[in-house]
């Protein structure tokens, strides 16, 4: 009775577990980094398995040749026998036939030449005995690779995981696919190369599935453990001359869905010039077509009638299957900013002018991971801990932690231009002190501060060029000013009167 109690309850657990693992969420994606990290070393034993199971067959192949050539060896040490026993008997008829008559000798060599002859014939049936045991032929069932199918063929979990997720649902089904996501193109370079996620090939190996989203970035060394960042001061101190003050224009986070992947300040009259998603707050016109006058006439999510445009690259989370056709590598579901802080500061030294509208600014280099981090002005951090700056590593939050991006504008102004021919040299960041160059004006400095709720672990990723790798070094944001003038001039009295607006 206890057997039949102990039987049913073996099953019954694995009918649990059979449901469980039916009904239970998708499994995270490939393109997750940490996931990634995974496949990359589960690649690297496979290889090694596939090396000592071509060792073993070479053994095989040694040992079968070796016991082949025994054979041979033993069936040339009988032939050898036979000769010499047969020599040996005709030296005792020999001895036997010189005791007898001349007429017994006669028909002793006539015997002699009969033995001679049936010698000879086994001699050569022997010989051809020895070549047949003798050749290397390889039974088809002892084959090692036969044996061994990992060393020609994928690994079969391999190979169903690269058909499976694309027909796989999502675990957040509730946010839709972005469409033609890609990257901001700040420098005014678009150098989209293609380099996305590449369709299966009809029998794809496990290195082909490997590198289709592994190679994608970022990587596992891309993120760092807040708590292991050394603390640095952010700002400049404000001296005796400075202006205190900020202003914040409330926007919102985008809850209206404002995303497309142009960028009107760098490829201005391009359709999905960015190569990849935006997300806009702001002035609800916003594409790669916009001009001064459909900004001015446009509306907004700003409070005060502020219609000045803000717009980043979105973050992803990289464990959710969304976007995985994005033809510029920008996988994963978009993550709405939980809240966003546009505000507007003043000068370490000196008072602020106001901003002439449709001013222009970008901040970072959306290609600083191979122009080099001249122009990058990343600055990562988590909740908690913003006295923890990170400039080219995502952070790794505490549990309860927001993960932060600190966008800084320059704020120097020429007095003269709204843009310039590489959208930087008409505004430029003050220097170490925080006083504006000679030549320029100190304007309201704008500072983005978005947060966000992510995966837990290395699991989530801005968007970027292809061959950025979604390095965190690439991110950067984009404002113009269209606010009214009589707004511009509130903000600029309630900082230098250093106030908080």
């Amino acid at each position: 009775m206890a057997a039949a109690v102990s039987a049913l309850a073996v099953v019954a657990g694995g009918l649990v577990s059979a449901a469980v693992i039916g009904v239970g969420p998708a499994l995270a994606d490939h393109c997750d980094p940490a996931q990634a990290s995974q496949e990359q070393q589960g690649q690297r034993n496979r290889n090694n398995n596939r090396n000592q199971n071509q060792d073993q067959g070479q053994q095989q192949d040694q040992d079968q040749q070796g016991q082949d050539q025994n054979q041979q060896d033993q069936n040339q040490n009988q032939d050898q026998n036979g000769q010499n026993q047969g020599q040996n008997n005709n030296q005792d008829q020999n001895q036997q036939d010189q005791n007898n008559n001349q007429q017994n000798n006669n028909q002793q060599q006539n015997g002699q030449r009969q033995n001679n002859q049936q010698n000879g014939d086994q001699q050569q049936n022997a010989d051809q005995q020895g070549q047949g045991g003798g050749r290397a032929v390889l039974d088809p069932a002892q084959n090692p690779d036969a044996q061994n199918p990992d060393a020609q063929d994928p690994d079969p979990e391999q190979t169903a995981e690269t058909f499976g997720r694309r027909n796989r649902p999502t675990r957040n089904p509730g946010q839709g696919n972005n469409g033609n996501n890609g990257n901001n193109g700040n420098n005014g370079n678009n150098g989209n190369n293609g380099n996305g996620n590449a369709s299966p090939t009809p029998s794809p190996t496990a290195s082909e599935d490997h590198n289709e989203c592994a190679d994608l970035g970022p990587f596992v060394e891309d993120f760092v453990d807040i708590r292991r960042v050394a603390p640095r001061q952010l700002d400049a101190r404000i001296g005796r001359g400075g202006s205190r003050g900020t202003f914040v224009s409330a926007c919102g986070t985008n809850r209206n869905g404002h995303n497309n992947p142009d960028n009107f300040i760098v490829a201005p009259g391009v359709s999905n010039g960015a190569h990849h998603l935006h997300d806009y707050v702001g002035n609800l016109s916003t594409d790669g077509f916009s001009t001064d006058e459909s900004l001015a006439a446009a509306g907004t999510t700003c409070r005060l009638g502020d219609k000045s445009t803000y717009f980043w690259p979105v973050l992803r989370d990289r464990k959710v299957d969304v976007n995985t056709e994005d033809a510029d590598g920008n996988v994963g579901q978009v993550l709405r900013a939980r809240s966003v802080t546009l505000q507007f500061r003043g000068n370490a030294t000196s008072q602020v002018v106001a901003m002439p509208r449709f001013l222009r600014l970008i901040t970072g280099d959306a290609k600083a991971a191979t122009n080099g981090a001249g122009n990058a002005r990343a600055a990562w951090s988590c909740t908690g801990f913003q006295n923890r700056i990170s400039p080219d590593k995502y952070p790794l939050c505490p549990r309860g932690s927001q993960v932060v991006r600190i966008l800084d504008f320059p704020s120097c102004w020429d007095g003269q231009n709204t843009d310039s021919a590489n959208h930087r040299t008409h505004v430029v960041f003050p220097g170490q002190g925080g006083a504006c160059p000679q030549g320029t004006k100190a304007v309201p400095a704008l500072r983005m501060t978005l947060t966000y709720s992510v995966p837990q672990g290395p699991s989530f990723a801005v968007d970027a060029f292809p061959e950025q790798k979604h390095n965190p070094i690439t991110d950067h944001a984009d404002f113009a000013n269209v606010m009214p003038d009589r707004l511009m001039q509130f903000v600029v009295s309630c900082i230098n009167r250093g106030r908080r607006c």
